[in-house]
């Protein structure tokens, strides 16, 4: 029997466009589902996904074990091939992940069986480095995992997430000058299991939950305050995103009533420029506590798990303009 605290285990962060190499064709263009192979090392969920330079990431998470794991699979998108980039300096899930110029960066996570909070900073670049750099932590009491994470420039935001219940801070972290900065505006009500990222210079707060799904979507403006957007045609968390020209994709999520695996198939996508949503064709294999990332215009979605708590799979699917 699957515990409540397990039945909060499940998470997408989503990088910046900046971060997904978007690029033509357009992710306004019709789509469909495709098969891609399967995640190496075998099933994962509860992960962080990022892309960077044609290749996706995906960050620690847990594996069909239910045992956490420190490994890194990249996907090469040109090649469609997997490989083990460097192992995370010590296993976690739902981790809090953004690229900046050719480095990742996590900030923050959930560690262990009890889902603790931790605020351990770490950066890797694929090109040069052998292995994770230790940065500074998240400030003392804003440690989290599960939080929506977008990156502007040389500033990476983190706001939202899990911390023994749903927060609603937003703080912010300079990747030139390696330092925080918590006098922050924070989401107008707490959230974790949601999605989002950077479109237009701003940041995106979607779905998630706090007491239960919700379809809310926030706006942040650098300098500025956070604004209430057209909600979610469906209300659901553990949501994986990909950002693509103005549009941010969220697809499946958990806590369905309406399926015995209380698991989302809905593709929806959210249109900054005209703030409008629109249906997308439903996932092949509907998964939750699964990351994204897009490249090229495509959204790759590895991983995740097929019901409600744990059920790892190794699924590989894209949405193909």
């Amino acid at each position: 029997m699957v515990t409540a605290r397990l039945l909060i285990a499940t998470l997408v962060i989503a990088a910046g466009c900046g971060d997904n190499d978007c690029a033509a064709p357009s992710c306004s263009a019709a789509k469909s589902w495709s098969a891609a192979p399967a995640v190496l090392g075998g099933a994962i969920q509860e992960t962080a996904v990022v892309a960077l330079e044609g290749k996706v990431y995906v960050l620690g998470g847990f594996n069909a074990s239910v045992e956490i794991v420190d490994k890194v699979r990249v996907f090469d998108t040109a090649t469609y091939t997997w490989s083990d980039g460097a192992d995370l300096p010590r296993p976690i899930h739902h981790a809090n992940a953004a690229v900046v110029g050719e480095t990742i960066y996590v900030l923050g996570a959930l560690q262990g069986p009890s889902f603790t909070a931790i605020g351990d900073v770490v950066a890797w670049n694929p090109k040069t480095d052998a292995g994770w750099t230790t940065k500074t932590s998240m400030p003392a009491g804003s440690q989290r995992g599960s939080a929506v994470v977008g990156a502007i420039g040389d500033i990476i935001y983190v706001t939202g997430g899990f911390r023994d219940g749903s927060v609603a801070t937003l703080l912010s972290y300079s990747t030139t000058s390696d330092t925080w900065d918590a006098d922050l505006p924070p989401l107008p009500q707490p959230l974790d299991h949601g999605c989002g990222g950077v479109v237009g210079g701003k940041l995106y707060a979607l779905g998630g939950r706090y007491m239960g799904n919700t379809p809310l979507v926030f706006e942040y403006t650098p300098g500025g305050a956070w604004v209430q957007k057209a909600s979610m045609p469906t209300a659901r968390s553990g949501i994986a995103c990909g950002i693509c020209d103005d549009q941010i994709i969220v697809a499946g999520g958990e806590l369905n009533p309406a399926t015995a695996s209380s698991v989302f198939a809905e593709v929806e996508a959210y249109t900054v420029s005209t703030d409008t949503w629109t249906a997308l064709p439903s996932m092949t294999t509907p998964r939750h506590g699964v990351g994204g990332a897009v490249v090229d215009g495509a959204f790759y979605v590895p991983g995740g798990a097929t019901k409600t708590g744990f059920d790892a799979v190794d699924t590989h699917e894209v949405l193909q303009p």
